[in-house]
């Protein structure tokens, strides 16, 4: 019998889906706004905010303080942010829990995964190199890589490779995920311990879960209906 996930085409958010970037991102920024004499800026501070970029990150420890920050100032503390975030990426970094697992089982069912991210795509790489992953898949997309990035259907066509003819799915947790899922045509699968601003019953997912051991059958499960 032919299994239900053979040639589907299933995609993955990166932060706060496959892996839990938040402290090293919370690292860098603070490397970027403690010697202008910030507070160090704790993980739950933020944890929401990184789907919206290291930008808005330091614009939210500034906001924390209320202290003004000029856009020349952004764009330089941006440049170390950067600069920390890349040499250390992945130092605290880690998949969540059962993902390589799930990516060896959906790999093994003949599913051909890819990565859709708002992350730089040369960031997403080097992460996933780090941390082992990459060869899990065909396509590491981020926003340069796509004529427009998530929640643009064209963002996630850009990492299936295609329009899938078949079954087609995005795995994620936050909102630009289930738009992208939706303008697609694909299952929008969102994880409730993401870094979504919104609460996770309110995006409009057609499938939630909390762990990602649950994944496998409830894709199956989709793919099967």
């Amino acid at each position: 019998m032919k299994d239900p996930l053979l040639n589907a085409a299933i995609a993955f958010d990166l932060d706060g889906t496959l892996v839990d970037t938040a402290p090293d991102l919370v690292r860098a920024l603070n490397a970027a706004v403690v010697p202008q004499g910030l507070a160090p800026v704790p993980v739950i501070a933020v944890r929401a905010m990184i789907g919206r970029g290291a930008r808005a990150l330091i614009r939210r420890a500034y906001e924390r303080e209320a202290r003004a920050i000029a856009e020349d100032e952004v764009e330089d503390r941006l440049a170390v942010f950067m600069d920390s975030y890349r040499s250390a990426i992945a130092r605290d970094s880690r998949p969540f829990d059962h993902v390589p697992a799930l990516l060896d089982r959906l790999t093994d069912a003949g599913a051909q995964l890819s990565v859709c991210t708002n992350k730089p795509t040369a960031l997403a790489v080097q992460l996933l190199d780090e941390l082992g992953l990459s060869d899990r898949f065909a396509r590491i997309v981020g926003p340069e890589g796509a004529a427009a990035k998530k929640p643009d259907a064209a963002h996630l066509f850009a990492a299936f490779g295609g329009r899938p003819t078949g079954f087609a799915a995005l795995v994620g947790d936050s909102e630009p995920d289930v738009g992208a899922a939706k303008a697609a045509g694909a299952l929008a699968v969102v994880y409730t311990r993401g870094y979504s601003e919104k609460p996770v019953d309110a995006l409009g997912a057609d499938r939630l879960f909390s762990c990602f051991s649950e994944v496998e059958a409830l894709l199956r499960e989709a793919a099967t209906a």
